[in-house]
């Protein structure tokens, strides 16, 4: 049977550690009577340690729905990157990183973003070659971004970021640390590609929800956002989307990821 609707929850920043076994559990328990696709938006371990990873993973074991998402900065910082996405995704997480996906009619394309900055305030390739290499990675995560929602042929895309497209939500932080939360440059390929709703992490003190300049809802889905917002509620953003037939009556329920070209990363 077709769905009319899917149901995505999302949530980030979670920041797993040596000793964090059972603590997700509760919440990745329920998750499949609430969502239909769960998003991951980065920072899933603390330090990016294997072993971390390998506790996220126990966590994530009783999850029965669809897993997509996205490394963050934190995943990155002790330099075991691909050995942390190895182990997450033997989970049946999967790791976007300038890929697209499809699920049950709804298409995902997911990057870890960068900073910069927003609006008239985002940083320029002027000046000293650090700077340059700066702004270069954020227009790299930029383009990478722009290419998997190119390859979407859904009418429904979702974007799964780590870093802020929009000031918006990150509105809350220190604004002396906004350059280092996002970059409107995530924003463009966004609004270009006219894509349904956005979801992103990094700010744990920004603010839940915002538009970019087209109107597209942005979700800051930062764990420690949601337990604010949400109250009692489980801390997860949770989405519904509308599936359009595509005209045979079969539900498209491919979830192979398709490469992008080499990140370098």
């Amino acid at each position: 049977m077709t769905r009319e609707r899917i149901r995505i929850a999302a949530v980030s920043d979670l920041h797993c550690t040596r000793t964090s076994e059972g603590a997700f559990q509760p919440l990745f328990n329920q998750v499949g009577s609430l969502a239909d696709v769960l998003l991951l938006c980065g920072d899933l371990t603390d330090h990016g340690l294997p072993d971390e990873a390998k506790v996220f993973a126990r966590e994530l074991a009783n999850v029965r729905i669809p897993m997509i998402g996205v490394m963050g900065n934190h995943d990155y910082h002790s330099g075991h990157a691909a050995e942390v996405e190895h182990i997450l995704e033997a989970t049946g997480l999967k790791i976007l990183d300038g890929d697209d996906c499809v699920v049950e009619g709804i298409g995902f394309a997911g990057v870890k973003g960068f900073g910069g900055g927003f609006g008239r305030h985002t940083l320029e390739a002027w000046g000293e070659d650090a700077i340059k290499k700066f702004v270069y990675e954020a227009v790299e995560e930029s383009l990478k971004l722009e290419k998997a929602l190119a390859r979407l042929g859904t009418s429904q895309r979702v974007a799964v970021l780590h870093y802020a497209p929009i000031q918006a939500t990150v509105e809350g932080e220190p604004p002396a640390i906004f350059p280092f939360l996002g970059s409107s440059r995530l924003e463009e390929p966004v609004n270009r590609y006219g894509v349904s709703v956005v979801f992103h992490g990094h700010a744990h003190h920004g603010s839940p929800e915002g538009k970019t300049l087209a109107g597209i809802p942005v979700y800051n889905v930062s764990i420690s956002l949601m337990r604010q917002a949400m109250g009692d509620q489980p801390p997860l953003r949770i989405v519904e989307l509308p599936v359009q037939n595509d005209g045979n009556g079969t539900e498209d329920v491919v979830t192979a990821v398709r490469n992008a070209v080499p990140t370098g990363h």
